[in-house]
């Protein structure tokens, strides 16, 4: 069995995650939005002219100001300054809103895409991984891609250009002083070097806990009815408040390293400020500078490390969000084992419904639950499998209907390999009423239509004349309201057996080839399952029905029973010789 588990990578491991192919592959979702990020880019460059340039025209406006005097001059560059500042303020408006619209985009695209891939997974991968951690995956990790891009991104971007128009400016006015203006810069350089490896840590190890506490809260809210009954709300709490303090525990470390940065920054801008001070006023008592130059400098140094300061948080933003794609990512990679490969013919044989071949197979890889089992079902029989609680009966429906696949061996459906069937044609030959009752939010009528294209488009009233056709009706009139009873997962208004009932028209009116029906009657009482008896007759007289029941009487005219346990499937020669299997196996465990 193929391994689905997510795995918890360290982003210093770089050789694995492989961070060029990881954002490569992350420009899938920026298609469609390439003419809003031009839009950006433009509308950031003119932002970042205008804040640049203001300075100088600030210091030249000074000096011309002390040599003439010329108060018309001084509100000329004044109101050229104010233009500027409006400049700075619409482009930011623009800015916010176009990157804010890019976010949502691709929220909204990477969201559907992670929805798919898990669609498209096998149980297996559900089965290894808890669906709270899948869920915060989905909700939580995208949010902070979208939270980058609406706001981290737009900032990053436009503290680029003014970095690098501010580097240009001061070098090109005094190259000396723009020295001095760079030493705490080199400081700030090394800091940040060695500070994002932990910075990387803290966030990843936040996003991790965050998925534990949302596993733990939904495997908690699923069964409360348990906890409950067996008055084990202490149970509850304590494993709660267990991942609750270990989330905020690492939530306070994130949060911490994450502001770690800030002060650092504000103290290098006041040095950065001090030492072009100190060297300014050295410069202009030597001739060599102007006081509106100096002012010039001082306005660019606060201009050059406020775009640091911002890019500190921006960069603890973007470990967040980069540690958020890398658990989005390993999902978007999987490839589900349950491959569909091509016929090798069109020709079906009808001669068996479906065989196994020596079939295998293991949950963990170590011990097997099947051991090279071989058996035969015929078109239009009915077959029974009786055995031991977890002797291996659920598991070989499930294989028949692929679910999973085998380790070892080959089955056939109609003489093809199982595996040459496409998901929807299984899903309209095989009809599946397991032992669990799945029910989706709607009504009785949708849940009854649940997957099956062919009813999707039917009106009510054309559903209710199907079902009548079907002799199904007595069974909707169970339901208070009929096909427009209400259905929640976890409802309360309908009992297990409606539940079962559902299950049961789901899948009958489909007209399967195989029925599958793993405990199907087991909530029933035995007036409606003689009803549903009466309905599995009536299908077409080339179905074939696998019965898995304890219920020795709901197998009692089966053609052929099955005794499963221990890795093994026998033939039962009889009802009473699979009695005396059941109670061998009960005396030898």
């Amino acid at each position: 069995m193929k391994d689905f588990y997510l795995k918890n990578y360290d982003l210093k491991n770089k050789s694995k995650l492989k961070i060029g192919v990881l954002i490569g592959n992350f420009n899938q979702f920026l298609k469609g939005d390439e003419i809003g990020l031009f839009l950006v880019m433009g509308i950031t460059a003119i932002n970042s002219a205008a804040r640049v340039v203001a300075p100088l025209i600030l210091g030249k406006a000074i000096d011309s100001f002390v040599k003439s005097l010329d108060w018309q001059l001084l509100w000329q560059k004044s109101l050229v300054l104010i233009g500027l500042y409006l400049v700075v303020t619409v482009t930011n408006y623009f800015q916010t809103i176009l990157m804010g619209t890019v976010g949502q985009n691709v929220l909204f695209k990477l969201r559907n895409r992670v929805f798919e891939k898990i669609q498209s997974l096998p149980l297996t991968f559900f089965n290894q991984n808890k669906l709270g951690d899948l869920i915060s995956r989905i909700n939580s990790d995208t949010d902070k891609l979208n939270q980058f891009f609406s706001q981290s991104l737009n900032q990053f971007i436009g503290n680029i250009f003014v970095l690098v128009g501010t580097g240009i400016f001061v070098f090109w006015i005094n190259w000396r002083l723009a020295l001095w203006m760079m030493v705490a810069g080199v400081i700030l350089s090394i800091i940040t070097y060695f500070l994002t490896p932990f910075l990387s840590k803290r966030n990843r190890l936040s996003l991790q806990s965050l998925g534990g506490l949302s596993a733990e809260i939904q495997e908690s809210l699923n069964y409360f009815k348990v906890i409950v009954l067996f008055d084990r709300r202490d149970f509850f709490r304590e494993n709660f408040n267990k991942a609750n303090k270990n989330n905020y525990e690492n939530s306070i470390k994130a949060g911490i390293a994450n502001n770690m940065p800030g002060p650092i920054y504000d103290f290098s801008s006041n040095l950065a400020l001090g030492i072009v001070l100190m060297a300014g006023i050295s410069m202009i008592l030597k001739g060599n500078l102007t006081v509106g130059i100096l002012i010039s400098f001082m306005t660019y140094t606060d201009n050059f490390y406020s775009p640091l300061r911002q890019m500190a948080q921006v960069w603890a933003s973007t470990q967040t969000a980069f540690a958020a794609w890398i658990r989005i990512s390993e999902i978007l990679k999987m490839e589900s084992d349950l491959e569909v490969i091509p016929k090798k013919s069109l020709k079906r044989d009808f001669e068996n419904m479906v065989r196994f071949d020596k079939v295998s197979f293991s949950y963990d890889g170590k011990k097997n639950v099947l051991d090279k089992i071989s058996l035969s079902l015929k078109p239009g029989k009915t077959y029974a499998m009786v055995g031991p609680t977890g002797g291996g009966k659920s598991t070989t429906a499930s294989l028949m209907c692929r679910l999973y696949d085998p380790d070892e061996g080959k089955i056939y459906f109609e003489g093809q390999d199982i595996k040459s069937f496409s998901n929807e044609e299984l899903s309209r030959e095989i009809g599946f009423i397991m032992q669990e009752q799945y029910m989706f939010s709607g009504t009785v009528g949708e849940n009854i239509v649940y997957g099956n294209p062919d009813f999707d488009k039917y009106s009510k009233e054309k559903l209710e004349e199907i079902l009548k056709n079907e002799g199904l009706e007595e069974l909707i009139d169970r339901f208070e309201n009929g096909l427009d009873t209400g259905v929640t997962p976890n409802t309360e208004k309908i009992s297990l057996g409606q539940k079962q009932i559902i299950s049961f028209i789901r899948a009958i009116i489909r007209k399967p080839k195989l029925l599958v029906m793993d405990e199907a009657t087991a909530n029933i009482d035995t007036v409606t399952e003689g009803l549903l008896q009466k309905i599995i007759d009536k299908l077409p007289k080339e179905t074939t029905k696998m019965i898995i029941a304890h219920r020795l009487n709901t197998i009692k005219n089966a053609d052929e029973i099955y005794f499963v346990n221990d890795g093994e499937v026998v033939t039962a020669e009889s009802l009473e010789k699979s009695l005396e299997m059941i109670e061998k196996s009960k005396r030898k465990s």
